[in-house]
């Protein structure tokens, strides 16, 4: 800064005026340190003026997993967003879900200054209970049970799946089967106990959900045990991945979908209208959770206040050629 001032001929405070953006420099004078600061190289160091004003506009990302479509959807949006409001995303993914995991990941995170975190949880190995954010810390979890401690944000699970069922009703069937997600999921816990309640609701029978692990290759090993169920015409799978398999099982068994079985996913995925048949499924908003995040954080950031709560994001139910009335008995 003292040499651009002695290049452009001013005061150092001066060049600080011009180098912040503040007012009451004359357009010849910022011209002049201007020219100055491209001569010399000279560029703020945005680190130190982080540290003076206590601003890192950064916000930290812990996520347990990448291999998921929702999560990888969630973090782009959460980029994108946090760009858009001149901040940066500090990446930082937890291999092991575990306490001392997520702990030291808060530490990373401090050392490497950011203004808040946004924890991505997919399952709940770490529940409400067991799991202690530092104090002090801005945060926002999406899609996790965190109870009333933080600001959460969350598609609706509960609603999806209950329009998922009711469309399959609706079609004449007289129950709906499940392939369900993993046991320590919380998003495939909330789609297991909505399925169930919506059957019980209706007076319904409530077949013995068959388990996957999200992947289409479980849906494929879990739909080849559905395919023998030859009372079975309506399957609701907890994903679309797992829909996938179950349409590559149910066809190679000789069950025609939809005509002998009906098929609804749960997601959305870029490729769910280009399954054979196109599947209906429900519409995940990927992008506005993310949104919602980083509202969530720089809301508490600028507020200097805590938030605590529930966001849920709507969901939609896209009806394509998967399901149908079932075939006359």
């Amino acid at each position: 800064m003292a040499d651009v001032a002695r290049v452009a001929g001013v005061s150092s405070q001066t060049v600080s005026r011009v180098a912040n953006g503040f007012a009451g420099v004359n357009e010849e004078t910022r011209q002049r340190v201007l020219a100055a600061m491209k001569e010399l190289g000279y560029r703020p160091n945005s680190a130190a003026r982080a540290l003076k004003r206590g601003d890192f506009r950064t916000i930290g990302v812990i996520t347990f997993t990448l291999s998921t479509t929702g999560n990888v959807r969630t973090l782009e949006a959460i980029a994108t967003s946090a760009a858009e409001e001149g901040y940066a995303v500090t990446l930082l993914p937890v291999a092991v879900p575990s306490q001392d995991e997520v702990r030291g990941a808060f530490t990373r995170l401090g050392e490497l200054a950011v203004d808040a975190v946004i924890v991505i949880m997919e399952v709940h190995l770490l529940d409400a209970a067991r799991l202690t954010l530092p104090p002090h810390v801005t945060v926002v979890v999406a899609d996790s049970d965190a109870g009333d401690r933080y600001t959460v944000v969350d598609t609706d699970q509960t609603g999806g799946t209950r329009a998922a069922v009711r469309h399959l009703l609706d079609l004449g069937h007289r129950t709906v089967w499940h392939l369900a997600g993993p046991e320590e999921s919380y998003a495939a816990q909330r789609r297991s106990d909505a399925w169930r309640a919506a059957l019980a609701e209706a007076g319904r029978a409530v077949p013995e959900p068959v388990r996957g692990d999200w992947t289409a290759e479980s849906g494929y090993r879990a739909g080849l045990r559905i395919a023998e169920q030859r009372d079975c015409t309506a399957v609701f799978a907890a994903n679309d991945q797992m829909a996938l398999g179950l349409l590559r099982a149910l066809h190679e068994r000789g069950r025609s979908v939809p005509h002998d079985v009906s098929v609804i996913g749960f997601d959305d995925i870029p490729e769910a209208g280009s399954f054979l048949p196109p599947l209906t499924t429900v519409h995940q908003d990927f992008a506005e959770v993310g949104r919602r995040c980083v509202e969530g954080v720089l809301r508490q950031v600028r507020r200097n206040e805590p938030a605590r709560g529930t966001t849920l994001v709507p969901t939609r139910l896209v009806v394509r050629e998967s399901t149908t009335p079932p075939p006359e008995r």
